[in-house]
């Protein structure tokens, strides 16, 4: 009977939960719909907005990720990220479930022992390899190098909360063919402006953190690279090899005509997932 009774209310709360969930997903879906009604300039022939989508990402990322590699083609499948998070949110999940190969780095044991645990058989097969580190701007390439991170790898996904810039600057060696970063869109598009260097910085909470998109702009632009896109809800900024570009990614590729303001709301979590081998269980 007591048994009964706690079965039924954990059901009940997790509808419940399931249901906000729904809500919050409609709501998000319906108000990317009319902004893409309202705004000409993001339906204009190559632009990515319309191809957002979400399958691991935490925003748009994976279509976003999925159609520039359908125009400039891929290489090798490979891929590095660091801020792997737990494994099943995050810019690189989905590549790994089509049979891409890369590396994920992250400086949470707890997580890493969560991927370890959940990812064991994409570990063993080698198709996956994870660190355990923090990455700094003086041992991000020592990092690669460990991992044996191809020189040309197909995609670089760089969520540290806060050193994303200058993790980016340090890295010379390495060309990836296409990089996605976070830039604070709080910092208008007019405004360069990069948060200090510290080795041992982590994200406090509240909006003083990394860089702004025109200081990452700036960067990319001497290390080769042009802005794609942004994702609608201000978080990501994708950048092209600029050798790659040709007649793909119309322009111009400017700050101004890319940067989008910061819409966190739109940002609802995948459904809930974990990964037995190379299959996933959502509840």
């Amino acid at each position: 009977m007591i048994r009964d009774t706690i079965a039924r209310v954990a059901q009940a709360r997790n509808v419940a939960k399931f249901e906000r969930y729904a809500d919050r997903q409609r709501e998000a879906e319906t108000f990317i719909v009319q902004l893409l009604a309202r705004t000409p300039a993001l339906r204009e022939p190559g632009r990515l907005a319309i191809h957002e989508r979400q399958v691991w990402s935490q925003n748009g990322e994976d279509g976003v990720i999925e159609e520039i590699f359908s125009r400039i083609g891929v290489d090798a499948r490979t891929f590095v990220e660091f801020g792997c998070g737990n494994g099943v949110e995050n810019n690189t999940a989905y590549l790994l479930h089509q049979g891409w190969q890369g590396l994920w780095i992250d400086a949470d044991s707890k997580l890493v022992a969560r991927i370890r645990r959940s990812h064991e058989f994409l570990l063993s097969s080698g198709a996956l390899r994870m660190v355990e580190s923090s990455v700094t701007a003086a041992n991000v390439e020592r990092l690669f190098d460990g991992a044996d991170v191809p020189d040309s790898v197909d995609l670089m996904s760089i969520d540290i909360d806060g050193n994303d810039y200058w993790v980016w600057e340090a890295i010379e060696r390495w060309k990836p063919r296409v990089v996605v970063i976070e830039y604070n869109a709080m910092w208008p598009p007019n405004v360069s402006w990069v948060q200090s260097y510290e080795p041992d910085r982590m994200w406090a909470g509240g909006s003083h953190h990394g860089a702004s998109l025109a200081a990452l702009g700036s960067l990319a632009d001497r290390k080769g690279y042009k802005l794609v896109h942004c994702d609608l809800a201000g978080v990501n900024a994708f950048f092209v090899r600029s050798d790659l570009i040709d007649d793909y990614f119309p322009g111009p590729h400017t700050v101004d005509r890319m940067w989008q303001p910061a819409r966190y709301f739109l940002s609802v979590p995948p459904a809930r997932r974990r990964e037995v081998g190379r299959f996933e269980i959502v509840s």
